[in-house]
């Protein structure tokens, strides 16, 4: 796919994570080969095929630009001052055991900002895209804004490792806090789409441990939720990349409040 260099960046995320969906959607419920990563972390086919249809848009739209692929690893410069992030398929267990709740995220980093992202929805057909300052949802080629909400009380909470802050807190440990039952409902769907969903109202919430920084799986939809208006911080309430990491993502300053003090909770 050929991208025309004076394309704005938010619409070059847009055409590279629908480029990797293309892929992702493609070849779903086929055999796939899988690509031992590390233990119980595997790549199949359809990640690097994937990838390698992302990064060519991204490269022959700024071939300047440094790319970090989950499965490639770091393309161009060390210290370039933009570089994309790209998760081709969040969500590889899911997609090999043919559920398809994945999300393909690609993301751009200029400086220490992210300023342009969007995740993919290969099987629902949508793209949740920002240029930084707002945040859309593009489905058939039409756009609507994002609005986020608490009203569905959904909150999903990753349990995948690693968990750097554990034993002081544990993801796993929200689903049993009693004020946690009484004001949401938890959801475990194993990929970032759902940080998305925060932003466009799906998700009351989403709550990780880790450290996200540079992160080809959380960039995106960090950034989506920044320009939609949630409440971002990490789990200890602190700025992103700060203190202890992790990340809450809510879609207002209540529900992120009652996440935050059942997570200080854990502590005392």
């Amino acid at each position: 796919m050929l991208i025309d260099n004076g394309e704005s960046d938010a619409r070059l995320a847009l055409a590279a994570a629908q480029a990797g969906a293309d892929v992702v959607r493609d070849m779903y419920g086929g055999s796939l080969a899988r690509f031992e990563k590390s233990a119980g972390d595997f790549a199949t086919a359809a990640d690097l095929a994937a990838e390698q249809a992302i990064v060519e848009v991204l490269r022959d739209a700024r071939p300047d630009d440094a790319v970090t692929g989950e499965e490639s690893g770091s393309i161009g410069a060390a210290a370039a001052p933009r570089r994309w992030l790209v998760d081709p398929l969040c969500g590889t267990l899911n997609y090999a055991v043919r559920n398809m709740l994945v999300g393909v995220n690609v993301a751009l980093r200029v400086g220490d900002e992210i300023t342009a992202a969007a995740t993919a929805d290969p099987f629902n057909g949508e793209v949740f895209w920002t240029d930084g300052i707002r945040a859309r949802v593009r489905t058939d080629g039409r756009d609507e804004e994002s609005a986020p909400s608490p009203d569905s009380r959904l909150v999903d909470v990753n349990l995948d490792p690693p968990f750097p802050n554990a034993p002081g807190f544990q993801a796993v440990r929200l689903l049993a806090d009693p004020g946690f039952t009484q004001l949401f409902r938890p959801r475990v769907v194993s990929t970032t789409l759902a940080v998305a969903w925060v932003a466009a109202g799906r998700r009351a919430a989403y709550v990780t441990d880790g450290h996200l920084r540079d992160s080809v799986h959380f960039s995106a939809g960090i950034a989506l939720c920044r320009a939609a208006g949630c409440t971002v911080t990490g789990i200890d309430g602190r700025p992103l990349h700060t203190g202890a990491g992790g990340l809450i993502a809510a879609a207002d300053a209540a529900t992120h409040a009652a996440l935050l003090e059942m997570v200080r909770n854990q502590s005392r």
